[in-house]
């Protein structure tokens, strides 16, 4: 059965370059951005990687720990890794999963057959601290990750959280946000004291700190 919004990320054990790690621990009371590739040594994961990497300032700013998935061996990531490392001028320190039974990846969903029987799709995972999926995403193999929108639906996330608010298409931090109809004016006044634009009864705009 596939995994969807609001199941319990499901937990293991598993080796990685920085050492063996029990997601669940591991992951303690930050979020997760959990991704997978389908190999190391190919040109499009080489760019993704390096690109998570780049972005450490942004997800730790967020409290998100990024882990990567390869179907590999740690020995063949750490070899790979010095490759990111060059080619996409970074310092990679996140762990990468290393797993070459595919016992992880076919928990997670992550081999689709008509892709390939033993390289797993681009898939996204984004886990809450409660280890709850909020987001999936899958891309195909050919097609890399747009990283702006990994962390804008991050940003969207945890703003939703603590404002209990909904966010608008192609909402970014900074713009206006959305009274759920489920939050009556009388509940919403207390909630949302700075006011609100009423476009429709059902479509509240306001404003909230990200």
């Amino acid at each position: 059965m596939s995994l969807r919004i609001g199941d319990t990320a499901p937990d293991f054990t598993v080796a990685t370059q920085k050492g063996e790690i029990s997601f669940h621990d591991w992951a303690g009371d930050s979020w997760v951005f959990f991704f997978s590739h389908p190999a190391d040594f190919t040109p499009v994961c080489t760019t993704e990687m390096g690109r998570t990497a780049q972005l450490a300032d942004q997800f730790a700013a967020r409290n998100v720990k990024p882990l990567g998935l390869s179907t590999d061996t740690v020995e063949e990531h750490v070899k790979w890794i010095a490759d990111v490392n060059d080619t996409q001028n970074t310092d990679l320190q996140f762990p990468i999963v290393a797993d070459k039974d595919l016992k992880i990846a076919q928990t997670y969903d992550m081999i689709h057959p008509e892709q390939s029987d033993t390289q797993a799709v681009r898939s996204v995972f984004i886990i809450d601290p409660n280890k709850k999926i909020r987001l999936t995403m899958t891309y195909p193999m050919s097609v890399g990750r747009n990283f702006d929108e990994i962390l804008r639906v991050i940003d969207a996330l945890q703003t939703s959280d603590a404002n209990k608010i909904a966010t608008p298409a192609d909402w970014v931090p900074g713009k206006k946000v959305i009274i759920p109809p489920s939050i009556k004016d009388e509940e919403a006044r207390t909630l949302f004291p700075q006011g609100w634009e009423t476009l429709r009864p059902y479509l509240r705009l306001t404003e909230v700190k990200a």
